[in-house]
């Protein structure tokens, strides 16, 4: 089998066999196929696409590419989340201690942020003595013991995902929705969890821009993960604008923890439920949607899923109290922007709030970029939502006077009021089973 070969054929349209897809991985991981061969192949499915069969099959040849869990031990059916990418995005930190709470574990490899979007890992950095690193029998070992465990990818986790990504990084080929489900898939069939739930964005601040971009690709990860034995469902949800009103990574930490104790945004919480009552069907704990939504519900106001939170910090070495008592080092300097007029706030861009983010310190430019754990923006009104003249908008934070003094100049561009009130999008749109 020669790659030039498969190249040309996947150029012309063809389809790959099982047999094909499999040397292209092994091939590649091992070393055997060059970059410059890999980067035409990658643009060559760019452009002419691949079956839902191909996709399975390189969503398969991926997984198998390094480590796989097995979270047989666990005893019961765990659960896996997944979002594609958003701007205060932090419903893995609601959603593990509430489906916990519930009875149904949750064993979860999450990432850092790269660009506008922010990473569940840099959001628990926040909390001092986090450890984001375990050994797979630590993980394990918690998982069975308080059923929540949250760590950073393994670095034999599907080796030919992180070469593939960083090739398609460079090379233009990220926007494929093949590679992207491939991707995704291979992550959640390699980490071992049974049921899957997928938050599927879509909007300014996500990487789909569209709700049919979101669609197709939400129905190809679906197709893929009953294709490989996994319940997964998916759920479309809108990003175009933040989620919650806290952008940034303690200020994340002390938002999820208002909202484990009943006190989060309403759009933050919405959010939250639906995906966790989805989570709560594919761990079959409820037999639909609504059940699972009141479950999660009691689950917040009996206080278990916040006393599960500060149990999953505490035994991956995080100082719970600080986050209890609202400890979390956030950036000392800090400014207001102020509305201009009087009216209704009309809709903020996510992605622009997300660089916002980043130029306050809060976000990575590049994958080794340092972060301000401590920067970031709390909208203080949001869309809908009606503001005075001179009242603060959004609060501002950096540890750099010089930054802030360029977010807030950035800031002045960013939100606008309008004395008719503008109309909101659904915050979920539709969920594919």
């Amino acid at each position: 089998m020669r790659m030039i070969d498969l190249i040309e054929k996947k150029r012309d349209g063809e389809s790959l066999s099982k047999s094909e897809i499999n040397f292209i991985i092994k091939s590649y991981v091992s070393g055997d196929i060059p970059d410059y061969q890999m980067s035409a192949w990658a643009m060559a499915v760019y452009f002419r696409g691949m079956s839902l069969e191909e996709t399975t099959e390189l969503t398969l040849a991926m997984a198998q590419s390094g480590d796989q869990l097995d979270l047989s031990a666990l005893g019961r059916r765990s659960v896996d989340k997944h979002s594609t990418g958003g701007v205060g995005d932090k419903t893995t930190l609601l959603l593990g201690p509430m489906v916990a709470a519930c009875g149904v574990p949750m064993a979860k490899m999450s990432g850092r942020g790269l660009g506008h979007t922010g990473g569940t890992i840099d959001k628990l950095s926040a909390v001092p003595g986090f450890r984001a690193e375990l050994t797979q029998e630590e993980f394990l070992a918690q998982v069975k013991k308080i059923g929540l465990s949250v760590i950073a990818q393994t670095g034999n986790l599907v080796p030919a995902d992180k070469l593939l990504y960083a090739l398609r990084d460079v090379t233009a080929t990220v926007s494929s929705i093949p590679l992207i489900a491939s991707s995704v898939m291979s992550k959640k069939i390699a980490a071992g969890a049974q049921g899957i739930v997928l938050d599927v964005k879509y909007g300014s601040g996500a990487f789909m821009k569209t709700v049919e971009e979101a669609r197709l690709l939400a129905k190809t990860m679906a197709n893929i993960g009953k294709a490989l034995g996994r319940r997964t469902i998916a759920v479309l949800s809108n990003m175009n604008q933040p989620l919650g009103r806290a952008v940034g990574n303690s200020l994340e930490i002390l938002e999820a923890a208002d909202a484990l104790q009943g006190k989060g945004p309403e759009d933050l919480m919405k959010v939250s439920l639906e995906l966790g009552a989805w989570m709560l069907v594919a761990g079959d704990a409820v037999p639909n949607a609504g059940g699972g939504k009141e479950v999660l519900r009691q689950s917040v106001a009996s206080g278990a899923a916040w006393n599960k939170f500060l149990s999953f910090l505490t035994e991956q070495g995080g100082d719970a109290g600080a986050v209890a008592d609202r400890r979390l080092r956030v950036a000392p300097c800090n400014l207001p922007l102020l509305a201009p007029d009087t009216g209704y706030v009309q809709l903020v861009d996510a992605q622009k709030i997300g660089i916002l983010a980043m130029v306050l310190g809060a976000g990575r430019v590049t994958k080794d970029s340092p972060i301000d754990l401590g920067a970031g923006v709390v909208l203080t009104r949001k869309a809908g939502e009606w503001a005075k003249a001179g009242e603060p908008l959004m609060q501002l934070y950096s540890s750099n006077q010089e930054m802030l003094a360029e977010g807030l100049k950035l800031a002045q561009n960013l939100v606008k009021v309008d004395s008719v009130a503008p109309k909101l999008p659904p915050l979920i749109e539709e969920v594919i089973q």
